[in-house]
């Protein structure tokens, strides 16, 4: 039943988000910008090709593929000082990484790793000569030390510069000069059929190259809505037949000409080892993303802000149907059941019960379609948007805006305390606090993967009781506590078994 759910649940979406993240969802029952500030993230070539499947010229493609790949590839260790505790999130730990400890994920909830060991261990890519790599965002998340081995073995400490868990993409940053690097190819170029190579460092397995082909694109597999944390998650991924297993996870997938069309992210199998389903996120849409944390600190967010239903989906459709009374026909397309605060689509007037066929010159098939293509776009961009209503498709052009209804871009001093903090904060029942003998107290809601909050080990439904020794009792109190301080932040608060703990982070 549980798993039903989880399949039904992205049938309705909020908003369509971009830069790294896209579709906000909405859920019943519960492209690219040029910044000027690119810096070493270039593409390929314009004119680069992809080399045709002839037989005799294979093999030393692969040959050339692979070491112009395998330097630029490296070995991301994660340590981490507690162990995880909850069972969702160590299920997702263990899906991507494996158990270092070989006893599967209960017996890491028992136990963590020493100082010395690492809790996980994933793969990156150098994407410029001065030390930028990129990786998944479930390969770093909870570390507080993150050691980057070379495919030479020289071991760097990295910096986190920045994480999405809406894409699970991260950028982090070591010291040093004139590095190997990849090129990021135009990933909308890609075509099934096509032969790729995916590097990485599966199960301890240094500079490992797997080859096969494009299995499929636009692939959503509800992995980080599903088993992350991710608040309004893009799918597109690239599917691959090329050897994925634990540890490959942010290494990269290239084509015969060793250029980077994707980040290794996923599989999907049985096991949780190769049975033939890898899955990348797009060069494209990871390229967007690595260029907004390095200008502005922060992904730029762009949404449609509409809610959806995916019409290829039959059981999202037949799910809906029986929910509203409706009699909507499965088929292709995305279906508009309604609008969010601040929507620029209803601003250009679209409206309940419209289609949407295309985005710009972008055919919308699915919800992954739809992901992607604003995926790319951030808070101000202009979108072309066709629709078909009552039989006849019109085209209009809509503005995108971030959550809050701007169309501007903003960085991290623009943010809000909680969304510098990464949580939301209800206040407590008066009847509650009398009942647990508590003086004050906010429940945390929304706690953003990889966010201060998190870091110190608070989830949904923690309550929050004092900051900087000061009581809070409101998401306001936490506002006016924290409001342009800098420094240390003491937080009290109260687990879901009552255990009370006192931690800290410095204020971003």
């Amino acid at each position: 039943m549980k798993s039903t759910l989880k399949k039904l649940l992205p049938f309705a979406v909020v908003g369509v988000i971009s830069g790294a993240t896209t579709v906000g969802t909405l859920q019943y029952f519960g492209h690219q910008s040029n910044n000027g500030d690119q810096s070493y993230f270039t593409s390929a070539a314009p004119n680069a090709s992809f080399v045709g499947m002839n037989t005799g010229t294979v093999g030393d493609d692969f040959v050339k593929a692979s070491k112009t790949t395998v330097p630029a590839v490296v070995t991301i260790k994660n340590y981490q000082s507690r162990s995880t505790s909850r069972a969702s999130e160590q299920d997702l730990f263990d899906f991507f990484f494996g158990d270092p400890f070989g006893g599967g994920g209960q017996q890491r909830q028992k136990q963590q790793a020493p100082d010395n060991m690492p809790s996980g261990m994933g793969s990156g890519v150098i994407i410029s000569p001065d030390g930028y790599i990129i990786s998944n965002n479930h390969v770093v998340a909870g570390a507080n030390k993150l050691e980057v081995v070379l495919s030479n073995k020289k071991s760097y400490i990295a910096t986190l510069v920045g994480t999405d868990p809406n894409t699970d993409i991260s950028l982090l940053k070591i010291e040093e000069k004139g590095l190997p690097y990849l090129n990021f190819a135009n990933s909308d170029n890609i075509e099934v059929g096509q032969w790729v190579l995916a590097v990485g460092n599966p199960l301890g397995l240094n500079s490992t190259v797997t080859a096969g082909i494009v299995s499929a694109k636009g692939r959503g597999i509800g992995i980080l809505g599903g088993q992350g944390k991710a608040a309004n998650p893009i799918e597109s991924f690239i599917q691959t037949d090329a050897a994925i297993n634990p540890g490959n996870s942010g290494g990269a997938l290239v084509n015969v000409n060793g250029d980077l069309i994707g980040i290794n992210s996923a599989i999907q199998s049985t096991t949780g080892y190769y049975q033939g389903y890898g899955f990348a996120v797009p060069a494209n849409l990871a390229r967007k993303i690595v260029e907004d944390i390095k200008k502005f600190g922060i992904v730029q967010r762009g949404f449609l802000g509409v809610s959806s239903l995916d019409l290829s989906n039959d059981q999202q459709v037949a799910a809906y149907n029986k929910q509203f009374k409706t009699n909507i026909k499965s088929g292709s397309g995305v279906y508009v059941t309604g609008f969010g605060d601040n929507s620029g689509a209803e601003d250009a007037g679209l409206k309940k019960g419209d289609v949407i066929t295309k985005i710009d010159t972008y055919d919308i098939t699915d919800f992954a379609d739809l992901s992607m293509s604003i995926g790319s776009k951030r808070p101000g961009d202009k979108v072309q948007v066709t629709y078909a209503r009552n039989g006849k498709e019109s085209t209009t052009t809509v503005t995108l805006k971030d959550q809050k209804g701007g169309t501007t871009t903003r960085t991290k001093a623009d943010l809000s305390v909680t969304e510098k903090i990464g949580a939301d904060f209800d206040p407590l029942t008066e009847k509650f606090k009398t009942e647990y003998g508590l003086n004050s107290g906010v429940v945390a809601k929304n706690v953003s993967e990889g966010s201060e909050m998190a870091k110190i080990g608070i989830v949904d439904n923690y309550i929050i009781i004092e900051i900087n020794g000061k009581p809070v009792n409101s998401q306001k109190d936490v506002e006016k506590i924290l409001d342009k301080y800098q420094g240390n932040v003491q937080v009290k608060f109260v687990d879901d078994y009552g255990r009370i703990y006192t931690k800290g982070f410095k204020m971003p």
